[in-house]
């Protein structure tokens, strides 16, 4: 594959342009679609490259693209991302991998049939803070880890999702955990483990109208490595997001990353040992008149063109995704079974 990859875009709202700028930059845009014409031909004007509002024209007419982009609605993210699979060209995928573990196992096993790369977005792996929270984690100086406690206050109001056709609404945003917590989730994962039980309970406090699941939850865990954990969270922080953090309890150490986006060691307490030298977090995301998490999708493409020329390792693959929504689909699960049990 030549150095400098070919990318289309699908999917031009505002993730999808931070999509754009860094596929511009790092390599080359040759096509963006979307079903609102005016966003594709604003893209497509800017990076002097091709635009189209089907992506099965798309897909069917550009035979010089390497990658595909989905950066559509989460419930559309399965479907096309197996298109884009099938027709021969590796993917890059926006979180959530997709809204069930049922069709993450199925774009995994597409993936593999057409010999093709997935690749999951989960840019705050890429956090400084978070990245020397895992290297001290796998050098074991932590010790066994005991507990983990997750809290996710943000803010969304009704106006974030009246400007959207398809926020809030159950089939193709999911659910706060996928659209706005779904990063912090995976964490738990990458850091932690995997989850065997769930215990949840939700409300829809401020958002009756507007949105077809919770706005608030709290849920208890327990980890097939025996840890035990909690997370907290809320789109109904007062006026703007106020945290985004992790703390891990260990025997041998005690650790938070937090601030709004898990971007600040806000404490550490390790065995004969202190986590320096971190680098500067990149700012979070700007949409608008709302703020989304760390700004690191360059080291996404960084890694996806890596990957493709010189056969590296995956940051975030399918598996990797996967893990994700399972953990998010038992949380809904419990909260269906307590509710039935009541």
């Amino acid at each position: 594959m030549a150095d400098r990859i070919n990318f289309a875009l699908i999917g031009c709202g505002y993730i999808g342009k931070r999509h754009a700028e860094h596929i511009a930059r790092l390599g080359n845009l040759v096509a963006v679609c979307d079903i609102k014409e005016n966003r594709a031909i604003q893209l497509s004007d800017i990076y002097k490259c091709k635009h189209y509002v089907d992506i099965d024209v798309l897909l069917d007419e550009l035979k010089t693209i390497d990658v595909v982009s989905i950066c559509t609605p989460n419930g559309l993210h399965a479907s096309h991302s197996i298109k884009s699979l099938n027709k021969g060209y590796h993917v890059v995928c926006e979180k959530p991998m997709a809204l069930n573990a049922a069709d993450c196992k199925l774009m995994i096993k597409t993936s593999k049939d057409v010999d093709k790369t997935l690749f999951i977005i989960k840019q705050n792996r890429f956090n400084p803070p978070i990245v020397a929270l895992k290297k001290v984690i796998e050098e074991g100086r932590l010790g066994r880890i005991m507990n983990v406690q997750l809290n996710c206050f943000w803010n969304r109001t009704d106006a974030y999702y009246l400007d959207s056709d398809w926020k809030g609404k159950k089939a193709l945003d999911g659910g706060v955990l996928f659209t706005q917590f779904s990063h912090f989730i995976d964490l738990l994962y990458w850091l932690v483990g995997e989850v065997s039980k769930v215990y949840s309970f939700t409300r829809n406090y401020m958002h009756p109208s507007t949105i077809e699941f919770e706005d608030s939850g709290v849920v208890v865990l327990e980890f097939f490595n025996g840890a035990i954990g909690a997370i907290n969270y809320s789109i109904n922080s007062f006026k703007k997001n106020m945290e985004g953090s992790i703390t891990i309890v260990g025997e041998k150490g005690t650790v938070k990353v937090g601030g709004q986006y898990l971007n600040v060691l806000e404490y550490q307490c390790i065995d004969n040992y202190v986590i320096s030298d971190i680098p500067e977090s990149r700012p979070a995301n700007e949409y608008g008149f709302y703020q989304g998490s760390m700004s690191n999708h360059d080291k996404i493409y960084e890694n996806v063109i890596y990957v493709l020329n010189h056969n590296g390792t995956i940051a975030a693959t399918g598996e990797d995704g996967l893990k994700t929504v399972e953990i998010i689909e038992k949380i809904y699960s419990s909260i269906a079974g307590i509710n039935e049990r009541k």
